[in-house]
């Protein structure tokens, strides 16, 4: 497991990271349990369940865009703007499922709704996204080869923080205190990386269908906040949404592997213990899947990526079972210890940032305080 960034008299110690010899490779642990899983008929598709779901989804919206008729010049919009940035969350949350074709049996049907969803309503690159996270599932926490776990402004590794400088140092010394502030710009920043990706040079068969369902989706959110609101209650309109977009985002995907063990690059670990030993659940039950999007059961999420949500929670009985037989950890937690787990965390590796030539009691005190 990751070790905490340490003080000593001559800078923080740096992080060891897990490899084969603390997690041995389980011969058949996988096969095994795939085959329990699959007989068990957990990974049949549920239509109804996910018609339910865009049902409810579709009445939010319904529900927003009369409100926002109906207040006109108010700034009880924001609360509009507020239920427009969950709603746009839930949204994303069917856009992740259909990227791990969870929602229909057909391939090609579940990346139509992606890029429709993803796109048309979210304002995420569908190509971006899958890139990214098809990465992460198949090395999570693996130094090197996950790009959750690269640097952006928050830095996940001790050896990226100790590289910042300037207002990014500032930053990643107090970077687990500023981690949720900081998902407040995670929206826009979404929408950047949209763009940068597409108009850039890779490959990219969608591209024209990407750029133009972005469009076409800025143009129907934004357009009308600045023709029928005043200047400055359609920034706060749009600020709003787009900061609890962000914020709900990143709440909901940071507790699941975040100050878990790193990998480090050359381990050879077999499928079952690299899934599970770098990932974590939340507890909770019905109310933690409906506002998570099935993201609280990570552990089953990355042993089955194409399970539907509503199989989750039956599989989680049958994978701890399992865990047990092999020993393996399960890990989880509630949903404010995560978050607690993660800042800590980010605190420990903010410490990577600091100057190693400061004085050892003004150090060991910043130390103390992270913990």
């Amino acid at each position: 497991m990751a070790t905490p960034v340490a003080e000593s008299r001559l800078g923080p110690v740096r992080q060891t990271y897990s490899g084969t010899k603390e997690f041995p490779p389980i011969t058949k642990a996988y096969t095994e349990l795939s085959q329990v899983v699959r007989e068990s008929g957990l990974l049949v598709r549920t239509p109804r369940f996910y018609a339910g779901v865009a049902v409810a989804i579709v009445l939010g919206f319904a529900g927003c865009i009369t409100g926002f008729i109906l207040l006109g010049d108010s700034w009880f919009q924001l609360i509009i703007a507020a239920v427009l940035g969950i709603l746009f969350t839930q949204v994303a949350f069917l856009a992740h499922e259909a990227a791990h074709r969870q929602i229909f049996a057909s391939g090609p049907a579940n990346d139509r709704l992606g890029l429709f969803i993803g796109n048309g309503i979210v304002g995420m690159s569908r190509s971006w996204w899958a890139s990214k996270h098809t990465r992460h599932h198949a090395n999570p926490n693996r130094v090197g080869k996950d790009p959750d776990i690269e640097i952006d402004t928050i830095s996940f590794l001790d050896v990226d923080a100790a590289k910042a400088r300037g207002v990014q140092r500032w930053i990643t010394q107090r970077q687990g205190y500023l981690f949720f502030p900081l998902l407040a710009f995670e929206g826009i920043n979404l929408y950047v990386l949209a763009l940068r990706h597409l108009l850039s040079r890779g490959e990219n068969k969608d591209r024209w269908k990407e750029l133009g369902l972005l469009a076409l989706r800025h143009t129907i959110f934004i357009a009308p906040i600045f023709v029928f609101l005043p200047v400055g209650l359609a920034f706060a309109f749009f600020g709003v949404s787009v900061a609890v977009f962000g914020i709900y985002m990143g709440a909901s995907f940071a507790p699941n592997h975040k100050g878990m063990p790193v990998i480090e690059p050359g381990a050879k670990l077999d499928f079952f213990s690299k899934q599970v030993r770098t990932s974590r659940n939340v507890s909770g039950g019905w109310w933690a899947t409906w506002l998570m999007g099935g993201l609280n059961y990570q552990i089953e999420h990355h042993l089955f990526p194409n399970m539907p949500r509503p199989h989750l929670s039956r599989a989680r009985v049958i994978v701890r079972e399992h865990c047990a037989t092999m020993d393996v950890p399960y890990v989880e937690t509630t949903l404010f210890q995560s978050y607690g787990i993660v800042i800590r965390y980010l605190n420990r590796v903010g410490l990577a940032a600091r100057d190693p030539f400061e004085c050892p009691m003004t150090s060991a005190a910043r130390h103390l305080n992270a913990e």
